[in-house]
């Protein structure tokens, strides 16, 4: 969340800013809570003076009748507080919600525009392959080579899942094994995180877990939820926790399946595995100082490139608009891959510099000479495995059917060809 005394000194500057990211909230109300909610505040402080000098005078050699006037102004006392202690509660409980609607600042560069085809293309990298056939999308190349099974998965858990089969089991596999090694390389410690995360966590994050717009799936009567992106997991790790400024930066990578209810999803670009209710991903989270995260912002985008290049899939990086941009990010970059079945680039991966915005929230900050403040965090897609193999697998297809596996993954696949089974 902001800083109340940001949003108080700059009120208009946040209020363009929801505009801008296309999102509802009041500040102004935010301001108005906040403001009785201090008047409340200085209100009980008051009272509960009164009651302690009430209570010291009590404690002298008294007449009767001004020990009995003092016992009633005691009961008075008592009975104000708790109604004014009441009144706070409530009030600090909507000042709370309110806030939690105000999203984080936009960046300065960051392109202004309501979706995603108002998000500005800052890079290509690659060739577009150069068919002399007519190409296929993932799903009928998966089906004619028995690697993917979406009719039984339908029967069995429902629309937008899926099983994996054959070669594409062995190619996920390939594909976490090869993007874990490499950011093992960049200094990630590596994790396997929980698929489950209590519900005040995601909101901490900037995941709504409640309501028609949640994209999360809620364990009902638990308060918790199934992750939509380890980004909840790695994020809540050190939530309350103040950390040494010298062991920042911390770089974190988490394996985990994700899961998400992809609510009024449809249309061609999202058939097949490109947007589906489970797959597995692995995400990079990085923790550093806040004149750090400009910095990591561009390295984890780097990292992100080096895996994909290594997989010769071309792609276009997009700095994403402030419609398209979510509550937490204060910048998001995108990577797009090229998908000859759509014909067109689809989305792939995604960093965002989140600055303390989840930290606020969750609680988070680092300590150094000049004492405890809230540090920045980041995170970043290293690899949504499903959406990579739709590249790799529409990159790649030959003429007869066949599928190429790109050289740097077939030591993790122990095969360099992916044929039509006889």
């Amino acid at each position: 969340m902001l800083d109340i005394r940001f949003i108080k000194e700059h009120l208009e500057q946040v209020k363009k800013n929801i505009t801008d990211r296309n999102m509802v909230a009041d500040a102004d109300l935010v301001v108005k809570l906040y403001d009785e909610k201090t008047a409340l505040q200085q209100k009980l402080d008051g009272l509960r003076q009164q009651r302690n000098e009430n209570a010291a005078k009590m404690k002298g050699k008294l007449e009767q009748d001004v020990r009995t006037a003092l016992i009633a102004e005691g009961k008075k006392l008592k009975e104000d507080i708790a109604a004014i202690e009441k009144e706070f509660e409530d009030k600090d409980k909507a000042f709370k919600a309110a806030m939690m609607d105000i999203p984080n600042m936009a960046h300065p560069d960051a392109p202004i525009g309501k979706e995603d085809k108002e998000n500005l293309e800052v890079k290509k990298w690659g060739n577009i392959p150069q068919f002399g056939f007519q190409p296929k999308d993932h799903v009928e190349l998966c089906e004619a080579l028995d690697l993917v099974d979406f009719e039984t998965a339908t029967r069995v858990s429902g629309t937008k899942f899926y099983y994996l089969k054959n070669e594409a089991v062995i190619l996920e596999l390939a594909l976490t094994r090869y993007v874990m090694d490499i950011i093992m390389k960049e200094g990630f410690t590596p994790f396997i995180t929980p698929d489950v995360a209590k519900e005040e966590v995601a909101a901490g994050i900037g995941f709504n877990p409640r309501g028609e717009e949640s994209n999360i799936y809620t364990v009902e009567g638990t308060g918790t939820c199934l992750v939509g992106t380890a980004e909840i997991t790695l994020g809540g790790y050190f939530a309350g926790k103040t950390i040494d400024a010298s062991k920042l930066p911390i770089k974190m990578a988490g394996l985990s399946h994700c899961f998400r209810r992809e609510a009024g999803a449809a249309g061609q670009f999202s058939k097949g595995l490109y947007r589906v209710h489970q797959f597995s991903k692995v995400e990079m989270f990085i923790y550093c100082l806040p004149e750090k995260s400009d910095e990591m912002h561009q390295y984890i985008r780097s990292v992100e490139e080096k895996i994909f290049q290594g997989l010769d899939v071309p792609y276009r990086v997009v700095d994403t608009c402030t419609g398209d941009l979510g509550a937490s990010a204060y910048r998001k970059y995108d990577l797009e891959a090229w998908m000859p079945g759509r014909g067109d680039y689809g989305e792939i991966t995604s960093t965002s510099n989140c600055t303390d915005f989840q930290a606020r929230r969750l609680g988070i900050k680092y300590k150094d000479e000049n004492g405890t403040n809230y540090l920045h965090m980041l995170n970043g897609t290293a690899m949504a495995l499903t959406r990579a193999m739709i590249a790799i697998i529409e990159n790649n297809q030959q003429e007869d059917g066949s599928i190429l596996i790109p050289k740097n993954l077939v030591p993790y696949t122990g095969f360099d060809r992916i044929v039509p089974k006889k």
